[in-house]
Formats: structure tokens, C-alpha cells, sequence
């Protein structure tokens, strides 16, 4: 008879792993938004100097809008893959968990970006922020899908949809990353483009 050790009860509750998610999704986004600060109060003097600091603003919303829909996209496809599972192992659960340290760097790339915008290290690193989500996110999906702990019934196709969903988005990323050799705003401009596709969901898309 098999002995029964810690790693075999530790992190088997998909809706524990759920809650901790859903957590730390709220304080990532809740953070994103506490880095967009008003102008200083004695540095305006009139219209005129109000519009100019919220145009000066313009990188930082930029980045904020481009972290927001990160976050919403990642979000929806760990719940996607949760909620195909039946069960989770430490296995799964610490791949989840390495995805969700990729969620909790998002305010630190997105606050970088918006203050050095015009510089391609920082693209580079929001880049691999977005790189780690989608590795930690596919290899926890490939781990639950090895180890049985999908629910009874489901479909291959499911299997095909997510990976194909993750690789499609993440070579489209890189696409967008590569475009900083040109111009930062053309790469943000492109990645933002990919995200509003994703989030959208128009009809030419529904078939990745």
C-alpha cells in the first residue's frame, strides 16, 4: 500500500486556487490605476496648462489601457482553464501560482513603460511580463491535462482551443514586441490592436 504524504493532499482545491486568483487579478488592476496621478494642483493655472498636463498624461494611460486588457485577457483564460478542472494537484497549483507572480509583476512593467515609453528596454520587459503569462498559463494546462485532473467528458477540441488560443496570441505579442526595433508606439499600438481583437472577439477571430 502506498504511503500517503503531504504532496499528495497539498493544493487540490480548484476553487481555493479560483479565490486566490481572483485576489490578486483585483489588487493588480486596483494597483494599475493608482499609478495615474492627477497634475499637481499649484502647476495649473488655467486651462491651458490642465490640458497640457493630461496630454503630458497621455503614455500613462496608454499603458494603463494596454495593462487593463492584459490583465481581463489572462484572466479569462486561467478561469477558462479552472473551470475545466475537476481537481488541481501541488503540480498544477505551483504552475498557477508562478502564473500569478507574472500577474502581480504587471504593475511594475506597466509603471516602467509609462515612464521611459520611448525606450525599447522597457517594451522589452512589459514583453516578457506578457511572455511569463502565457508560458506559466500553458504549462499549467499542459500539466492538468497529463495528470487527469480535467473533468470526465471533456472535449479534445477543448485541449486544441486553449493551446492554439495561447500560441496564436503569444507569437502575435512577440510580433508586436519585435516592432520596438522600429518604433515603441508602433509596438504598443499593434499589441493594444491584438488585445481589443481578444477582448472583442469579432467573428473572424471566434475560430482561434
Amino acid at each position: 500500500m502506498n504511503r500517503l504524504t503531504y504532496n499528495h493532499i497539498a493544493g487540490q482545491s480548484v476553487e481555493r486556487l479560483a479565490a486566490l486568483s481572483d485576489g490578486i487579478f483585483a489588487v493588480a488592476m486596483t494597483l494599475l490605476v493608482l499609478d495615474l496621478r492627477n497634475p499637481a494642483r499649484e502647476a495649473i493655472h488655467g486651462e491651458a496648462q490642465l490640458w497640457a498636463a493630461l496630454r503630458a498624461m497621455a503614455p500613462q494611460v496608454l499603458a494603463y489601457l494596454m495593462s487593463f486588457l492584459t490583465l481581463g485577457i489572462f484572466w479569462n483564460g486561467q478561469q477558462a482553464q479552472l473551470n475545466a478542472c475537476e481537481r488541481t494537484d501541488r503540480h498544477i497549483t505551483w504552475l498557477h501560482i508562478a502564473f500569478l507572480f507574472g500577474v502581480s509583476l504587471m504593475p511594475f512593467s506597466t509603471r516602467l513603460l509609462a515612464e521611459f515609453i520611448q525606450y525599447r528596454v522597457a517594451l522589452l520587459c512589459y514583453w516578457g511580463n506578457i511572455l511569463l503569462l502565457g508560458a506559466a498559463l500553458l504549462a499549467a494546462w499542459r500539466c492538468a491535462l497529463r495528470s487527469g485532473a480535467l473533468k470526465a467528458g471533456t472535449a479534445a477540441e477543448l485541449d486544441r482551443a486553449i493551446v492554439r488560443r495561447i500560441l496564436i496570441a503569444q507569437a502575435l505579442y512577440a510580433f508586436g514586441a519585435a516592432l520596438c526595433a522600429w518604433s515603441t508606439y508602433a509596438s504598443i499600438g499593434f499589441i493594444v490592436a491584438v488585445q481589443l481583437s481578444f477582448a472583442l472577439a469579432p467573428r473572424w477571430l471566434s475560430r482561434f
